[in-house]
């Protein structure tokens, strides 16, 4: 990029964009897609060129980051088989398969339609994580799809260095060395992220230091990936590894007002990346094509075959491992809704675009790579297919596949449990009078508070403020009797998060519904801190 000037004004419009679309109720990456392909259209726009080395150190391990700590421990112990499956299995043939039909249909050699197959293998867990959130998906299907996306890049990784290094020697490829090379890969960055991942919860246990949290919380995903790319490893499952590791452990390291401000500096920092590289997606394209030599000016043909080859691919390759799981389950009659959904979600994104980007400009001879630039755009095109189309229909298909979890059902979850944790603090309350420790008017204010919310659960109405009612008056009596309060609220609240996790722990809430609660219970307990 150009200047300062143009990276402020991709800024400006990819925050618009996202805005809107949030504002809409649209795909965010879809809809920045297309507005960065209408401003790259625009005469007088300057030509954007997408760094490798931007997109590797500083825009993907955060993003990575911040979608492996959305992965809940128990789905993804629950899916981890049919992810493992998919992790290799699906990679390989999506690249073996993509591989034929371009060296079949387009100019390329059969090294360079390799490449190709490789680099548009995996899935990408930024644009499945962006649109996923959108999504009222049940929980093991919400995850297989993100961990899926999370896990393959390793597998794919390895197929883009092979393939590369097939193109750029043109030698015949060495299988025994690639395996060795995927677990060291995989098996590197995975040794690596836990490494990171504990060093990192050692350190934030012995410190409640809000601004030194945050830095290192910013910090580790960029830690976790540069060790691990020194190292020769993957940097990104060791960012992945370390998310999930520390997002599963993430409510027990810190307390709620730090978690209150990771949560908004982080939510912040996802939105401005994601938001500038979906853009940039769009903004490339053009300028690659215009580089394409006039013997591939049926690029866009390409594409769709291309894009059309991985849909079915996917679909042949779900469709009998979801048959197997569902009679495995004990359901004799079978569903094809969920492969169906599994299929039309594994979009591409950010990964493919990154690992194109780092394919060699030269042979080691020295002359052009021939058949690089329609890798190029063939991979940005399928990418912009994939986000625009799969992306702004994702939604309706999983409304017509009937999955997705009513309303009613997430409202209704999170209202029971809402009772639950209401009736634990009422007993701790219980436990607390016997024992005649406390002021009546106290543990009158804390009871009426919590029966304020049992009758809201009850009811149905809106959630509870927990403020817990009554005002406080002046003099000496009244503050010390509100600083009791406060104290005693708080010990509530660390006895209903208690009971938050033993919910989940025994599959009564899903982890969308404990995060929510969790929020909440994080929001009451900084406002009493903070009076």
């Amino acid at each position: 990029m150009r200047s300062v000037g143009t990276v402020l004004a991709l800024v400006i419009l990819a925050t618009v964009v996202a805005t809107f679309a949030r504002r809409w109720r649209m795909p965010a990456p879809s809809l920045l897609v297309v507005a960065g392909l209408a401003v790259a259209l625009l005469p007088g726009t300057p030509r954007i060129e997408i760094s490798p080395q931007i997109i590797a150190l500083v825009v993907l391990p955060p993003l990575l980051y911040a979608s492996a700590e959305d992965m809940p421990w128990r789905e993804l112990r629950a899916v981890w088989k049919p992810v493992g499956i998919l992790a290799i299995g699906l990679v390989l043939a999506s690249a073996a398969a993509v591989g034929a039909i371009a060296a079949w249909v387009t100019p390329l050699s059969w090294q360079m339609a390799f490449v190709l197959g490789a680099v548009l293998a995996s899935t990408d867990p930024v644009a499945v994580t962006a649109l996923g959130r959108r999504l009222a998906l049940p929980p093991r299907v919400q995850v297989l799809v993100q961990a899926e996306s999370l896990f393959n890049d390793a597998t794919s990784l390895v197929l883009v260095r092979v393939a590369a290094g097939i193109a750029v020697a043109s030698a015949a490829a060495n299988w025994g060395a690639a395996g060795g090379q995927f677990l060291l890969l995989a098996g590197g960055g995975t040794v690596i992220g836990a490494v990171v991942a504990g060093v990192v919860a050692l350190i934030r246990r012995r410190t409640e230091e809000p601004v030194l949290e945050t830095v290192i919380a910013l910090v580790t995903p960029y830690a976790a990936y540069l060790l691990a790319e020194a190292a020769h490893t993957s940097g990104v499952t060791s960012c992945v590894v370390a998310g999930v590791v520390l997002g599963g452990r993430g409510d027990r390291l810190t307390n709620a007002r730090i978690r209150l401000q990771l949560h908004a500096v982080y939510g912040t920092v996802v939105f401005l990346l994601e938001s500038v590289v979906f853009s940039l997606i769009g903004l490339a394209l053009p300028a690659q094509v215009r580089a394409l030599a006039h013997g591939d000016r049926a690029w866009p043909l390409y594409a769709l075959a291309v894009a059309a080859t991985l849909v079915v691919v996917r679909l042949l390759w779900l469709a009998p491992l979801s048959a197997v799981v569902q009679r495995r389950g004990g359901i004799s009659r079978l569903n094809w809704r969920v492969p169906m959904v599994l299929t039309w979600a594994g979009t591409r994104g950010v990964m493919p675009l990154a690992a194109a980007l780092s394919i060699p400009e030269a042979t080691r001879s020295g002359t052009p790579l021939a058949g690089r630039p329609l890798v190029l755009v063939l991979t940005t095109s399928v990418v912009v297919v994939t986000l625009v189309v799969q992306g702004f229909t994702l939604a309706p298909v999983v409304r017509r596949s009937g999955i997705a979890l009513e309303p009613a059902h997430t409202e209704r979850e999170e209202i029971e449990a809402r009772t639950h944790l209401a009736h634990a603090g009422l007993a701790r309350l219980e436990e607390l009078a016997e024992l005649e420790a406390v002021p009546d008017v106290v543990l009158d204010r804390l009871r009426r508070g919590l029966n304020a919310r049992l009758d809201d659960a009850h009811d149905r109405l809106a959630e509870a403020d927990g403020s817990g009612g009554g005002g406080r008056s002046g003099g000496t009596a009244a503050e010390s009797a509100d600083l009791v309060y406060r104290q005693l609220r708080r010990d509530l609240i660390a006895v209903e998060t208690a009971e938050l996790q033993r919910l989940y722990d025994v599959h009564r809430i899903s982890e969308t519904t404990r995060r929510r609660l969790q929020r909440s219970l994080d929001l009451e307990d900084a406002r009493l801190t903070d009076v």
